[in-house]
């Protein structure tokens, strides 16, 4: 892994903002317009004014919302609501949440990580980035001079020597807290013990780090130093040559991956018998079920089985699902179509939805984007009332299982990366429990 750094970290002061769940936010790219509205009107200096600034009237290359975040970065820091800590520490993350019937806790830790190109060292992506994600980032990376929200990465730790390396390091001291609109209880205790972080560096100083969440934000931050670079020479020890990034061990008890579920628009009507005879004899018919609600039953299923080329598909013609899965004739067929592609990949249940079943059924790829969900019930309620934008019916859905950690892994080294939404990590990272700035 790249190096790890302490900081001194950028945060709220509580005795001028109150609490703390008032001020913080989701990563932006999960924030629609409703919830950017819900924060903005919570607190007048939350952190959706920093990431998710709204665009106004009138803006233009003087005055935008890159300008205005920035403007109540500064602000906030003269005032006082922004302070930056005394000492250079590690900011250890818990967050306690409900999957399912559980109730799991993930741990982690925030620091700062050098960044490097991928490819050239020990940091490896598993998702494609796009450039218009990342020309928004870049100008909001220019314009503020700080890392507003952590990548999230994981290492290998198969013994799970972090839970106890993070249990010890925050003692019994109390943390600051906050629970977000999902009701995930999210705990941050700043450490400063020399000790305590040479033993959490030691132990991910040797591994490879994965991207989970933030590509394109990682790909900004070397965007930002390499601007700086050509302007000047940077020192080794320039904050603009790291990015706040929070780790945690891909073996945590409290990893969770959901899936993401596709429902698609815009698609030519087909029933169930035609899906079934187009994708024959790649795909074996395993059951069937009527209406939208039928899709719990096929995904309970489909979950217990923990096959990736296991789907259900639902046609919105005759309103019943068909729950498919893969033959060796369509393994032989995907290592066909996708042969650029390693065997990690291949075998994705994502991939082989997107190559094997909707190019072959639609022979296209020039599919409209479908709308992406996470549970079961979102495509039950999104099948029976319809896309909410228009009001019009989707003509396709389609149940996938979630990529795992040791796909991301398997696929990563291999130097590939996977179909987009391809993982969900849950919970999100909250941005404004800490910031790093990238000024000297």
């Amino acid at each position: 892994m790249p190096e790890i750094q302490a900081f001194r970290g950028l945060r709220y002061d509580l005795g001028h903002v109150g609490a703390l769940g008032d001020v913080v936010a989701p990563p932006y790219d999960v924030i629609d317009a409703d919830r950017q509205d819900a924060l903005y009107k919570r607190h007048p200096a939350n952190v959706i004014r920093l990431i998710l600034n709204r665009p106004e009237p009138g803006d233009d290359d003087a005055n935008n919302r890159y300008t205005r975040a920035a403007r109540f970065l500064r602000n906030w820091r003269s005032e006082g609501v922004l302070r930056v800590d005394g000492n250079a520490s590690i900011y250890v993350y818990y967050q306690s949440f409900r999957a399912g019937d559980r109730e799991l806790t993930r741990r982690g830790f925030m620091a700062r990580v050098r960044i490097e190109p991928f490819g050239s060292g020990r940091v490896f992506p598993h998702e494609e980035t796009l450039a218009s994600p990342k020309a928004d980032r870049l100008k909001l990376t220019q314009a503020c001079k700080t890392n507003l929200s952590p990548i999230f990465g994981l290492y290998p730790d198969p013994q799970r020597r972090a839970e106890q390396l993070l249990d010890d390091a925050i003692g019994g001291a109390p943390p600051l807290e906050a629970v977000d609109h999902l009701g995930v209880v999210h705990r941050m205790w700043p450490v400063a013990d020399v000790h305590r972080i040479a033993g959490l560096s030691q132990l991910v100083g040797d591994k490879p780090l994965f991207i989970a969440d933030g590509h394109h934000r990682y790909e900004t931050a070397l965007n930002y130093r390499d601007t700086l670079a050509a302007q000047r020479p940077l020192d080794r020890i320039h904050p603009a040559n790291f990015v706040l990034t929070m780790l945690v061990s891909m073996s945590d008890s409290g990893m969770v991956v959901l899936p993401t579920h596709r429902l698609f628009r815009g698609l030519p009507p087909i029933g169930v018998e035609e899906l079934r005879n187009r994708l024959s004899p790649c795909f074996a018919p395993v059951g069937t079920a009527e209406g939208p609600e039928g899709g719990r039953s096929l995904w309970e299923a489909i979950e217990a089985d923990g096959v990736q080329g296991e789907l259900a598909l639902y046609s919105g013609l005759d309103r019943r699902w068909l729950r498919v899965r893969i033959t060796r004739e369509g393994e032989r067929r995907m290592a066909e179509v996708a042969s650029e592609h390693g065997d990690a990949w291949r075998g994705l249940g994502v991939a082989i939805l997107h190559r094997l079943v909707i190019e072959r059924l639609f022979e296209t790829r020039d599919v409209p984007r479908p709308e992406y969900v996470h549970q079961v019930d979102e495509v039950v309620a999104g099948l029976r009332d319809g896309d909410p934008s228009t009001g019009s019916h989707y003509s396709l859905a389609a149940l996938v299982m979630p990529a795992t950690i040791e796909h991301i892994r398997s696929v990563s080294v291999a130097g590939e990366r996977m179909p987009a939404k391809s993982t969900y990590f849950y919970p999100k990272l909250l941005s404004g429990l800490v910031l790093h700035s990238l000024e000297p």
